[in-house]
């Protein structure tokens, strides 16, 4: 089967690049930046144009919209990224009888106060623009019909591109102190975690009848400042003096979740996938990243 990852040079987009070496698959990766095939996903006749010539029967959607300060203002390329191109990938996978994977986010969560963990039946009560066009998204995929896998993913980091472990890992080696929000909980996803479970449903044809929402994130629960300290830990950042602090310390035009654990009892049964803890896909990544920091000042 040839299959079409969009939104290739982001996090997720870099870890299929990784997972699809070992696939018996054929893929194909589109972006904005060079080195990708160039695919305007908001063009429904150049992805047409797309699936045709490559024969494509699987799209893995990792493009979006995802600043989610700059999206209060942004315009309408929100809706038009978040939205309309997911439901061109729809309609195109469905003429052809092929299979959408979607990621979308926990922030279609959050309007809502509540302390248990979010089930894909759960009523979307987003609290800004991202989080609602990434419910509209959601929505018009299932509106086309096609068959489909809805992925609902949160506090996605990795070795590439900006991400918070990354941020952490800095400021925590740089910074004699630093204040972390508690008041806002998840659970952070290693998105290389995220690419094995989509390559185990894609390669193994999982998806077969199984159409529908399902949520991923790594196992366990943490606040933001929970994850900073763990972060510093890992990396032997002790010198920097971390302290929790309250939301509204750090202004900002959108009300994110208090609450946004995901309840990944559907894909695990559906599946068969085993998820790792957090803190254990956290060492995984950081000590990539320290290697990769530890080779680049050898090679100075």
């Amino acid at each position: 089967m040839n299959i079409l990852v969009t939104g290739a040079n982001g996090q997720l987009g870099h870890e299929m690049q990784i997972v699809s070496k070992k696939s018996k698959d054929k893929y194909f990766f589109s972006d904005i930046a060079d080195g990708y095939v160039n695919l305007d996903i908001t063009d429904i006749a150049a992805v047409r144009k797309m699936v045709k010539e490559n024969d494509i029967h699987c799209i893995v959607n990792c493009a979006a919209w995802t600043n989610v300060d700059k999206a209060e203002t942004a315009g309408g390329i929100v809706e038009t990224l978040n939205s309309v191109a997911p439901e061109n990938l729809a309609k195109v996978m469905k003429e052809v009888g092929g299979l959408l994977v979607h990621i979308s986010t926990d922030y279609v969560f959050g309007g809502e106060a509540y302390n248990v963990p979010c089930r894909e039946d759960q009523k979307g009560t987003p609290t800004g623009v991202y989080g609602l066009t990434k419910l509209h998204g959601e929505q018009k995929i299932q509106a086309v019909g096609c068959d489909y896998i809805i992925l609902r993913t949160a506090w996605l980091y990795s070795e590439f591109g900006h991400n918070f472990v990354k941020t952490m890992l800095n400021l925590t080696s740089t910074k004699p102190s630093l204040k972390v929000v508690f008041d806002q909980c998840g659970t952070p996803t290693y998105a290389g975690d995220l690419a094995e479970a989509i390559f185990d449903i894609v390669e193994n044809r999982k998806y077969a009848g199984n159409s529908g929402i399902y949520h991923f994130s790594n196992e366990g629960v943490c606040s933001w400042y929970d994850f900073a300290v763990e972060i510093a830990r890992i990396a032997g950042n002790d010198g920097c003096d971390i302290q929790p602090c309250h939301s509204n310390e750090f202004p900002s035009p959108v009300t994110r979740p208090a609450y946004s654990v995901l309840d990944k009892t559907k894909i695990k049964d559906t599946f068969g996938i085993r998820i790792p803890y957090w803190k254990d896909s956290l060492v995984k990544c950081e000590k990539t990243l320290l290697a990769e920091a530890e080779t680049a000042d050898t090679e100075k």
